[in-house]
């Protein structure tokens, strides 16, 4: 929340509502899309396409002044999260909407444990328990020996990986640099980490496929834009348990419009998940330290 300002909950409840319908706007036309073309090329499609709202960050990025140092840490978060991004969208083509979404809860969850490694932060008992009903959670949705693990469980489990060690990566830039500058590095980079797997096994694109993946863009801009107004007017301790919604919406989605039947252990695990994700985060609110943990939805782009 921004300093200054009265927190406005129900004003940010209401950010993080429409955050929500954006990304399960951005899941539904993915997966509309099926397997008719590469997963790498259709997100370095979506990256290329999202570059118009790039336009009123240069001038940020022009006075920036990067050093040889950053210029190194913003390529290897493009390639972190151009790894990231492929998996998620080749996981989209494979399993139901409601299990990219819960899975993709782990992510928070995942820069938790990074921060404790990378960054130095104290991975308390009470985190640590927070971590482990995480990983409960996501034992119950993929079931390993009572179910087939699918190949795009195991990529939406690395994608979860991949995308908290983004984060950490936007952590650090975020200290140094403008936020404009950090969203227009990692369009730039990820565009290029993605245009070598895109070359390998490009398809033609139809002009529907680019319309899609163009709204792809504009709901994927407009969600992250929604959500920084979201933590604007409340805290994220607020907003947080708001993202469940999520999972209830692609669940809704998966069976009224794709015919995926409703498992109620993927829901189950999902709130395992988010539970944990929660927690963590009010324990950072309640000991007042910068915190570490991301909303669910920011390690997405």
């Amino acid at each position: 929340m921004m300093d200054g300002h009265e927190p406005r909950p129900m004003t940010g409840i209401l950010w993080m509502l429409v955050t929500g319908l954006c990304f399960v706007a951005v899941t539904a036309l993915v997966k509309s899309m099926g397997p008719s073309m590469p997963p790498a090329q259709s997100a370095f499609l979506r990256y290329v396409l999202g570059m118009v709202f790039l336009i009123p960050m240069l001038g940020d990025v022009r006075r920036a002044n990067l050093t040889p140092r950053q210029w190194r840490l913003f390529t290897f978060r493009g390639l972190f999260h151009a790894g990231g991004v492929a998996l998620w969208f080749y996981s989209m083509t494979r399993i139901p909407i409601a299990e990219v979404t819960a899975i993709n809860y782990l992510a928070p969850v995942f820069v938790s444990v990074g921060a404790a490694i990378f960054l130095g932060e104290r991975l308390a008992a009470r985190r640590i328990f927070a971590v482990v009903i995480a990983l409960v959670g996501a034992a119950v949705i993929l079931r390993p020996g009572f179910r087939e693990v699918a190949n795009g469980h195991i990529a939406m489990l690395l994608a979860a990986i991949v995308f908290s060690g983004s984060y950490l990566l936007a952590k650090i830039m975020t200290d140094e640099v403008k936020p404009t500058v950090v969203v227009f590095m990692l369009t730039i980079f990820v565009s290029i980490g993605l245009a070598p797997l895109a070359a390998l096994d490009w398809v033609t694109p139809t002009w529907g496929q680019i319309g899609v993946l163009a709204c792809v863009a504009v709901f994927a801009q407009a969600g992250h834009y929604t959500m920084t107004l979201a933590f604007a007017a409340a805290p994220v301790t607020v907003t947080q348990p708001i993202t469940f919604l999520q999972l209830v919406w692609a669940t809704l989605l998966g069976l009224l419009v794709f015919n995926e039947p409703v498992d109620i252990w993927v829901v189950l695990g999902g709130v395992l998940i988010l539970a944990s994700v929660t927690f963590i985060t009010f324990r950072e609110a309640q000991l007042k330290r910068r915190p570490i943990t991301p909303p669910i939805n920011a390690t997405k782009m």
